[in-house]
């Protein structure tokens, strides 16, 4: 979903919501590998019940990846789709159902999306083959060595990740195989069912797994604490999981890791872009070329049972004249999730999830309950009046975000001027581009040995030692740059012999731009120059012509946007009503599903929440039937021109005929407007919309031209479930073959189906029990099924009135699960937030400090001089030091934790000032007979590890003592 930034705003807002994937990694023996064995319990410590995939989200990563080469061939492609869906099998270990979605023919409103991002790819890869082009022909004018271009090389489109294409149709086929290859041969499958919906069944990936759930859950059949997981990297999918209201819901998706390092598009090489590309001169495959380590991602679950605590504490309004209830409060919260962007609706200008957009929203909405006293929403159907409420509250405060916008925006960029001069004379391994303009950090990795190596786990550092820790790092950086930068500077100094203005390799000190290029033969640092250039290019803003900072913003914005008079206030509010009725559409979608396959937002641009002053009294309607585009009526509203191969001949000639009734839906290039951002990738493609009407009236023209194969693909396809030879529902569908004289459709038993409801017939593409399944892939990797040992079926979702709604509610019975957010975790600490919970176990046992341990560890660690000096600071007046423990001993008694302070009897003098000692040593501090005790109570590290160390022998702490557990020594230390 468009939601720029929600994830990072919701895990940091939300931290416990988030927890690594535990996996079992493949292991080699004598060079064979050795499967990982999935019927053992889950290395995550949860079992779940269903594992559903929203299909696209792996086909992207895996046809056209941005870590690692791509795959040259389909049948490599597929055979990568096939290990990624291997592996969060293992990760997950579903016990019941796999369900594997594939987007399918979308609805209108989001279709203009599609064409929005299919025609920007394909302007992108135009642009990026151009500038290869002459980056590759300056070198070679210039005499430069290149790599040899590839031969027949076909560059793979990534617009044929759509329906209706024959791609598509050929990965179909290709899962069917893989379905039925592991239902063969894998133990972990045997007992599981898969459904498959592939591209020819109507509606988007996740919900169509919505669909699903919704439907099963409305069923008497079906098990309230069914564990789901849902697999996929869209933010909508946090939504979604919400809209379930199933009590153990959880997403897992792989972990992002920012700026990463990417290849020369020419050379192949690291550590440079393409505009500083020097060809194959960098030969010794040193730091600057050399290829970095691949590292497989990592995944990570989001948790909504946590996310739903978190929002109770939120939500919660404990003066409220009504009773609180969290369902339809979590609602709520969705819709106006909504107002932030979506992928049907642009987001509204005064939002903005960085300046607290969400927190914003949720203040104005409980402003709302106490005065209208109700909820926003019920069952996926919105009260108008109430939002019109809330954006009125939003309404009145929009001149102020505007303003404080702008004020943000010339302190971030005063910022940045100020950081770029101060880096100016700094070695080049460093960049000088602040985090918030797409910094790259130095190119420095870690020793081994170094304090920033790279921790097995992550943890959290604060405090003193974060800001030694840090300080150390930087030396060891700074060192380390500068001895990379003599190098690369001797080594440029010997390549400029008798090749004058050529440009230097540029290092990977900056990933977006970078000052001009300087010669090989001029001075290596031009202060002036460069600082001159600094300037320049930080005063490059973009050029906003509407200034909603400024007085009259709103009229501005409706000219320059809509290109209507700004006091022209029927026109703002048609506008206004058009994007109510789009809030009304995708609450629906998400709650019911969808409500009309023909409805679309018709404008580029959202209003401003000033007006929604009509729209209380709005109702929508979505009574017309309607059904969705054929998948290739879809393609031609979504795809531009040059994508035009994925299509039938002759429909191709409507895209390029200078005199086609249709040709202005592809324009060869259109305008991207920023809208006041700063990449592209973040500003609006003028695109016209695609007329509905005129675009049948075409293609009636040419649709007696499809071919008997490209009819198949513009059809309209089923769901298909699967299930192997040890499933206990398998001699009831083999039944239905065997007995082909029966009903055509017939319901599924869910004693046999672990609940799950619907109806199944033939399947007229089933490869038949115990015969040969050929593979479709030409790959060792996948052979011919000698005997198959799976059973295909069509399968259809259990069926109910049109004008029935499924209730936002959690179902009956439904057991409460463990809470995560325990009172006795909070921590005052750590900005009121919970102690972070590992893994899915919420009892794991583990050591802690109180704050007088923190305050001893820093002071201990980072202050360290000689074991035989003085306390130091903390021994001072403001300390009562009656009890003579060393200066820890506020106000009269002791606050060691782990057996660290204790009476005279074990060691410390009672009244001993400072740690005076009695011919003996104490547990608890470094201490010498007949001497002082050193710095008041050091504890080795390893008797920090004792969690409420419990010591044998004399020397109980006397009642003096502040500290959880009896701790105490015996004086052998």
């Amino acid at each position: 979903m468009g939601v720029p930034a929600f994830f990072r705003w919701l895990s940091r807002k939300y931290p416990n919501v988030v927890v690594n994937a535990n996996e079992d990694r493949q292991r080699d023996a004598n060079g064979e590998k050795i499967p990982i064995d999935c019927t053992q319990p889950n290395p995550n410590f949860q079992e779940f019940d269903n594992l559903y995939l929203d299909m696209n989200g792996i086909i992207h990563p895996c046809t056209h990846p941005e870590d690692r080469p791509a795959p040259e061939t389909e049948d490599e492609m597929f055979v990568l789709i096939f290990e990624y869906i291997d592996r969060i099998f293992s990760i997950v270990r579903p016990r019941k159902l796999l369900y594997m979605a594939i987007d399918g023919v979308a609805p209108r409103a989001k279709m203009n999306q599609q064409r929005s991002r299919r025609f920007r790819a394909s302007k992108e890869v135009a642009e990026k083959q151009e500038a290869i082009e002459k980056q590759r022909q300056r070198l070679r004018e210039e005499g430069i060595p290149l790599p040899p271009e590839k031969e027949n090389k076909v560059h793979f489109d990534s617009n044929c990740i759509t329906p209706g294409t024959p791609f598509m149709a050929r990965l179909a086929v290709a899962l069917r195989y893989f379905i039925h290859d592991r239902l063969t041969n894998n133990p972990a499958w045997a007992k599981i069912q898969i459904i498959l919906s592939d591209a020819n069944a109507p509606g988007e990936g996740e919900h169509k797994i919505m669909d699903f759930i919704r439907k099963q859950r409305a069923n008497p059949s079906h098990n309230p604490d069914t564990v789901h997981c849902l697999c996929g990297a869209d933010a909508d999918l946090i939504m979604l999981g919400l809209a379930t209201h199933e009590t153990n819901f959880n997403i897992i998706r792989d972990e992002f890791v920012p700026n990463q390092p990417r290849p020369c598009e020419l050379c192949g090489q690291y550590g440079h872009e393409l505009k500083d590309c020097r060809g194959l001169e960098n030969e010794d495959n040193g730091p600057e070329t050399a290829e970095p380590a691949t590292k497989e991602k990592n995944f990570i679950f989001l948790r909504i049972p946590v996310l739903r605590e978190y929002l109770e504490r939120e939500l919660a309004m404990p003066n409220a004249s009504f009773p609180f209830e969290l369902e339809r409060a979590i609602d709520d919260w969705v819709f106006l999730c909504f107002f932030v962007g979506n992928d049907f609706l642009p987001h509204l200008p005064s939002l903005e999830i960085r300046e607290g957009a969400i927190d914003r929203l949720v203040k104005l909405y409980k402003d709302m309950v106490y005065t209208m006293k109700g909820y926003l929403t019920k069952d996926g159907i919105p009260n108008m009046e109430r939002v019109q409420k809330i954006m009125t509250g939003l309404g009145g405060v929009e001149d102020e975000i505007f303003k404080r916008r702008q004020q943000d925006e010339e302190r971030r960029e005063a910022n940045y001027k100020a950081k770029r001069g101060r880096f100016d004379n700094s070695p080049r391994g460093y960049s000088s581009r602040g985090r918030g303009r797409g910094a790259q950090r130095p190119a420095y990795v870690p020793s081994a040995g170094s304090l920033i190596a790279p921790l097995p786990h992550s943890q959290s550092l604060g405090g003193r030692e974060t800001r030694v820790m840090a300080a150390d790092a930087r030396r060891e950086a700074m060192a380390y740059s500068e001895n990379e930068e003599a190098a690369r500077r001797l080594k440029a100094m010997m390549k400029s012999v008798g090749a004058k203005d050529t440009n230097e390799g540029s290092s990977n000190e900056d990933n977006e731009k970078k000052p001009r290029k300087r010669k090989a033969d001029s001075p290596l640092i031009i202060d002036g120059e460069k600082k001159e250039e600094s300037d320049e290019e930080a005063d490059d803003a973009v050029h906003d012509e509407v200034r909603l900072h400024e007085t009259g913003w709103k009229e501005r914005y409706y000219k320059a946007k809509f290109d209507v008079d700004g006091d022209d206030l029927e026109f703002r509010r048609k506008v206004g009503i058009a994007y109510a009725e789009g809030l009304c559409w995708v609450l629906h979608y998400y709650y019911q599903g969808c409500a009309s396959w023909d409805w679309y937002f018709p404008y580029h641009y959202a209003p401003f929440a000033s007006d929604f002053d009509t729209v209380g009294s709005f109702r929508p309607d979505f009574s017309r039937p309607t059904a969705p585009f054929k998948p290739l009526e879809q393609l031609m509203s979504v795809f531009p021109s040059a994508s035009k191969s994925h299509l039938p001949t002759q429909w191709q000639t409507l895209m390029i005929d200078d005199h086609s009734p249709i040709i202005d839906f592809y324009p060869s290039d259109f305008k991207v407007d920023l809208n006041g951002k700063k990449f592209a990738w973040q500003g609006v493609a003028l695109l016209p919309f695609v007329d509905e009407t005129r675009l049948l009236k075409a293609l009636k023209k040419v649709y007696p031209t499809l071919t008997d194969d490209e009819k198949f693909r513009n059809t309209t396809g089923p769901n298909r479930l699967f299930i192997g030879k040890r499933h206990p529902a398998f001699l009831f569908l083999k039944e239905l073959y065997e007995n082909r004289e029966g009903p055509s459709t017939c319901p599924l038993d869910a004693q046999f189906t672990y609940g799950v409801s619907g109806t199944v017939a033939i399947d007229d593409f089933a490869v038949n029990f115990e015969e040969v399944f050929a593979s479709p892939i030409k790959d060792d990797a996948c052979p011919d099924l000698p005997v198959n040992l799976a059973i295909s079926v069509v399968y259809d979702d259990p069926s109910y009135p049109k004008d029935f709604l499924f209730p936002a509610v959690r179902l009956k019975n439904a057991k409460e699960i463990p809470r995560t957010l325990r009172p006795e975790d909070y921590n005052p600490r750590r900005d009121g937030q919970y102690r972070p919970q590992i893994g899915f176990q919420r009892d794991t046992p583990r050591a802690s400090l109180d704050m007088s341990g923190h305050r001893q560890l820093q002071h201990e660690v980072h202050n360290a001089r000689s074991h035989n000096q003085a306390q130091g600071h903390y021994q001072n007046n403001r300390f009562d030091t009656s009890y003579g423990g060393g200066g820890y001993n506020q106000q009269n008694y002791y606050q060691g934790q782990m057996g660290g302070y204790q009476s005279a009897r074990g060691g410390y003098n009672d009244r001993g000032r400072g740690g005076m000692q009695q011919q003996q040593q104490f547990r608890g501090g470094y201490g010498q007979p007949q001497g002082y005790g050193s710095r008041g109570g050091y504890q080795d590290q390893s008797y920090f590890m004792q969690q409420r160390g419990n010591g044998r022998g004399n020397g109980y702490g006397n009642s003096h003592q502040r500290g959880r557990g009896n701790s105490y020594y015996d004086g052998r230390y």
